[in-house]
């Protein structure tokens, strides 16, 4: 478990690095949980007095449920260097695990946009009986072939774990108001996508 060093401050001009959010804000802890499958990384949780109080859940009402210790897990997956920069990988749910391997959804949507630049794709996961999960792509791309998604993969040293197993086209990939992909709203497409084949093979 990798600690990093308390009470940084927020980086002041000129001490930014690229790649990076900067450091920890003055007498704020850090503290990395491996992850199984990112390698010199692991998911963030931070201590300190700007950490808020707690959550209120619906299960018990009115109160406010503090965090275990004091620790909050942010859910992000981040690398802090040598200097306490931190650098964000993605949010751990923003994962796939697939036999074992752990993929990049934000990787899958990266392919795709170097293929497809002119749509829109979101990624999200299935379960899969025999490797666990399985990646879903939406896009835009009316003619999208899978097959050219492993061409460039193998083309640029990506491993076919981030290829999606299955494709759904869409007119229009649901977004939020603020204009990020709505990825609830992916994820019940996918869904209802796999309820459907299933029914439809069981036919």
């Amino acid at each position: 478990m990798h600690e990093a060093a308390a009470g940084r401050r927020a980086s002041p001009a000129g001490a930014n690095r690229a790649g990076t959010v900067g450091r920890l804000m003055g007498k704020m802890q850090a503290r990395l949980e491996p992850v199984e499958g990112i390698p010199n990384a692991g998911r963030l949780v931070v201590k300190g007095p700007n950490v808020m109080l707690g959550y209120i859940k619906p299960e018990r009402p009115g109160e406010i449920q503090p965090p275990e210790g004091g620790w909050h897990d942010t859910g992000d997956v981040v690398a802090i260097d040598d200097d306490g920069y931190i650098a964000i990988k993605g949010r751990l749910k923003r994962f796939a695990k697939i036999g074992g391997e752990t993929v990049s959804l934000a990787v899958v949507e990266s392919i795709a946009s170097a293929l497809w630049p002119d749509h829109f794709h979101a990624s999200v996961t299935l379960p899969d009986g025999r490797k666990g999960e399985q990646i879903v792509l939406v896009t835009t791309k009316p003619d999208a072939d899978r097959h050219e998604l492993v061409g460039w993969a193998h083309n640029h040293g990506v491993s076919d774990l981030a290829v999606p197993r299955r494709i759904i086209h869409l007119e229009d990939v649901p977004v939020l108001g603020t204009g990020k992909t709505d990825y609830v709203r992916v994820q019940e497409i996918a869904d209802a996508d796999a309820k459907q084949l299933t029914g439809q093979t069981r036919a």
